[in-house]
């Protein structure tokens, strides 16, 4: 499996394109914008566009997917439905924030805790991580040690908890319960920012490490 991450929208959101090598499927995470760019990657691999993954329903994330689906033919799988109210602001949201034109939408597949979803090959398990949203899922490739975790876990940071139904002790549990678990050597793609691991966050980020959390 390899992983292409292109910053995308005014708010450099990091969508993620996981190419399968053995099958020459592709699956694009958080298409939230700039769509003519992640086409044009997509067309440079070679690789066949399978579906849409999502984390969740902020707009920076999925505001590009409804027309990604109309454009290529592909299902959409993600979040879980408690995000169902954020993509439903979808077009009051892009107008607020000067984006392109997006609708409200219904995924093709919702996605709950202990799901897995595939890309060819190559399965991600599925996580619901609440706390940053109430329905924010993320993606873990045991096989390839990598995990995409949308706004949940940034290095050296978190995911904001003062939007609608946003709580911060929710989020703490979901990084510690359901993400630590995995293994410290596992790779993150946050949805901003660069990549880390779970190892050096449980070593150095203020507000998950494991001293920090111990003192609390």
């Amino acid at each position: 499996m390899k992983v292409s991450i292109l910053p995308v929208t005014p708010f450099q959101q990091n969508c993620s394109i996981i190419f399968d090598e053995a099958t020459g499927k592709a699956g694009v995470v958080d298409p939230g914008g700039d769509l003519d760019q992640i086409l044009k990657a997509l067309a440079d691999s070679g690789a066949t566009l399978e579906k849409i993954l999502l984390t969740h329903g902020h707009l920076d994330h999925c505001g590009g997917a409804d027309a990604l689906r109309a454009r290529t033919g592909v299902p959409i799988e993600g979040p879980q439905r408690e995000d169902a109210f954020w993509i439903a602001q979808l077009a009051a949201s892009s107008a607020r924030h000067g984006f392109s034109p997006s609708q409200e939408f219904t995924p093709d597949r919702w996605l709950e805790d202990g799901d897995t979803v595939t890309v060819g090959n190559t399965e991600l398990q599925v996580r619901h991580c609440p706390g940053h949203t109430p329905g924010h899922v993320v993606f873990v490739s045991i096989e390839q040690r990598i995990a995409f975790v949308g706004d949940v876990l940034f290095a050296g940071s978190i995911g904001r908890t003062d939007f609608p139904r946003g709580d911060h002790a929710t989020l703490i549990r979901a990084i510690t319960q359901k993400l630590w678990p995995f293994g410290d050597d596992i790779t993150f793609v946050p949805g901003h920012g660069p990549v880390s691991t779970f190892g050096e966050e449980r070593q150095t980020n203020p507000y998950v490490a494991d001293s920090v959390l111990a003192r609390s």
